[in-house]
């Protein structure tokens, strides 16, 4: 039998067949690899520069809504502009623009900068600015810089929630680093492909386990990924393409890793800061249901956070009868829930800001609940002060009014009644002035800038001489009992203000005094302070007025008070005095067994100790 010559031989076709088959199929799949690699490295490139870019954009808005009266040393919002994308601007982004919404260039990291103020003439800027495309970008062979480039704008709103476009960025950014990386690779590919056509003869069983081997590893590992898994690394067991492509891979990995830790980081630290909100934030689905909320949000709504599965909005604001989320979407004015109690009042604003896609769909809801019950308390008290005192300034002058008619009318020639009138016209002057007079001591009490004209005193003598001027000028039917230390004691006060504190209330005491009764003046002295108490037993005060006797125009009888000559500020001027010491003031009174009126002051035995 003839010998089958080597290039006849089944080996030599089956070599050569393999050889071929590994050259095309090398061929295919170094073809298919950088393809795929480069457009992978484009829009990584591309993803890269607009996540950059994304946040370059955030910090251009936040100065283009800033208050030009919050730079200092003369700057500007261009200047600060031209600073931020200055910093930005890296070897491979050759230029970035800013431009405002009248097209006008107010900002360019080139150095080139006679194009500021200018308008700009690019359609991409103009397609942007006029919302067109909310971004856009496009590639081109620079003929200046002989260079590949990528051209984006990005779009610049008003603020977060705003669909409003102020201004776009324009960027120019080199692509040379990418092409020059395909080139490394496809050098690399080649290299690798000419080394395995020549031991491909010898060794293809076994060259053929080492391609099947990591492909049949990364089929795997891609598995893994797929479930989560980012600690398994794929076996790199060469230098060769496929060795490559197995480092590539795990570097794939790691940065599949970081960008998911990064992603469950700024979920965390946005989780957090709504979870550390003062004001309460609530977040739908596009079907209303709730989704999210934080703490304050559960405190202000009185409600746990176990039953609110699969609540609709609606419902928890309790709101199911007037609303429906739909309306709540189209809702442009904030509403407001009194969920007030017996135990307390509670009043909330809650603002709606709808969760929409660019496309125009509408993926949900969020609600911002802000406790509003002090600034409601206040202009409660104001509408009350305001008409409180239009009532008290209305009194005296319908009765001068009345008298002064009548004495127009001929009554100012009767000898007995003028004298009358005119003595009753006087005493509601005298009333008013009073008045007034209490109302320019409060309003200097609250301002903030209030001076006190403080001075070292024996309060022992202080407190026994105002209680000898009233018992000098009382006119006898009320008896005065003192339980004061005969020791020094020093404070640090304004005497002419805790004169008029003593004064208001001895005076009350005495007003309020049956014949025969008892006013006991009080000092008990505490760790740090000196308490006085003034007591009397006049017919005392309703439990449910106790507390509100020190408010500005209240009376417990107004018929009495007013047939006293009281003007209604007198205790609430002690409470704003006692307060300006740095004391607190309070009542304790039992209807029928008299009151007792408690103030403090600050005690310091031991700067006693000095003065004495």
């Amino acid at each position: 039998m003839k010998k089958v010559g080597f290039f006849r031989s089944i080996h030599f076709k089956f070599v050569m067949v393999y050889v071929l088959l590994i050259m095309l199929a090398m061929q295919i799949i170094g073809i298919y690899f950088v393809k795929e690699l480069e457009t992978s490295l484009k829009e990584n490139f591309n993803a890269s520069l607009t996540k950059r870019v994304s946040l370059l954009v955030y910090n251009i808005e936040q100065e283009m809504s800033r208050d030009p009266k919050e730079y200092e040393d003369g700057r500007t919002p261009a200047d600060e502009i031209t600073t931020i994308i200055r910093d930005f601007e890296t070897d491979e982004i050759l230029e970035v623009r800013v431009i405002d919404k009248n097209k006008n260039v107010i900002a360019t990291s080139s150095t080139n900068q006679d194009i500021v103020g200018k308008k700009t003439t690019e359609a991409m800027v103009l397609r942007t600015l006029v919302g067109i495309e909310d971004s856009n970008s496009s590639f081109h062979f620079d003929q200046e810089t002989r260079q590949r480039v990528v051209v984006m704008t990005f779009p610049i709103k008003e603020n977060n929630f705003s669909d409003k476009t102020v201004g776009a960025v324009y960027m120019v950014a080199s692509m040379e680093e990418v092409f020059a990386q395909m080139r490394i690779i496809n050098k690399i590919f080649a290299t690798g492909t000419g080394l395995s056509l020549c031991i491909t003869a010898a060794l293809g069983i076994f060259l053929a386990r080492t391609i099947t081997r990591p492909m049949t590893d990364m089929r795997k590992q891609a598995i893994e990924l797929a479930n989560g898994n980012y600690s398994r690394k794929v076996k790199v067991y060469g230098e060769d393409e496929i060795g490559q492509l197995a480092a590539t891979f795990n570097y794939l990995t790691e940065k599949l890793e970081e960008a998911q830790a990064m992603t469950e980081g700024e979920r965390k630290k946005l989780a957090s800061v709504i979870a550390h909100m003062t004001d309460g934030v609530i977040a739908t689905d596009r079907n209303g249901q709730v989704i999210l909320i934080n703490n304050p949000a559960l405190e202000m709504l009185n409600v746990s956070r176990g039953t609110l599965k699969n609540v609709n909005i609606t419902d928890l604001l309790r709101i199911e009868d007037n609303y429906s989320f739909e309306s709540l979407i189209d809702e442009q004015e904030s509403l407001i829930l009194d969920s007030s109690t017996k135990e307390r009042p509670f009043i909330v604003r809650v603002s709606f800001s709808v969760i929409q896609k660019e496309s125009g769909r509408v993926d949900g809801l969020i609600a911002v609940l802000y406790d509003i019950t002090e600034q409601e308390k206040i202009e409660q008290e104001r509408r009350e002060f305001v008409a409180n005192v239009s009532h008290e300034l209305r009194t005296p002058l319908t009765t001068m009014r009345s008298y002064l008619e009548a004495l127009a009318d001929g009554a100012w020639m009767d000898k007995e009644i003028a004298p009358q009138f005119l003595n009753v016209t006087q005493t509601e002057t005298e009333r008013m002035i009073r008045l007034v007079n209490d109302l320019l001591q409060l309003s200097k009490l609250d301002r903030t800038d209030y001076r006190l004209n403080k001075d070292w005193i024996n309060f022992t003598d202080f407190f026994n001489k105002i209680i000898d001027r009233f018992e000098m000028t009382k006119s006898g039917h009320v008896s005065f009992i003192r339980n004061i230390p005969n020791d020094a004691l020093y404070v640090d006060i304004d005497t002419d203000k805790i004169t008029q504190v003593l004064d208001n209330i001895i005076s009350n005491a005495l007003k309020y005094s049956p014949e025969g009764g008892k006013v006991t003046f009080t000092i008990d002295i505490l760790p740090s302070e000196l308490q006085i108490r003034v007591k009397d037993e006049g017919v005392g005060i309703p439990q449910e007025s106790v507390n509100k006797i020190f408010d500005r125009f209240y009376r417990v009888d107004k018929a009495r008070t007013r047939k006293l000559g009281g003007t209604g500020l007198g205790l609430a001027i002690a409470k704003e005095m006692v307060f300006a010491h740095g004391g607190d003031i309070w009542a304790l009174s039992k209807e029928g067994q008299g009151t007792t009126v408690y103030f403090t002051l600050p005690y310091d035995p031991e700067q006693e100790d000095e003065w004495e």
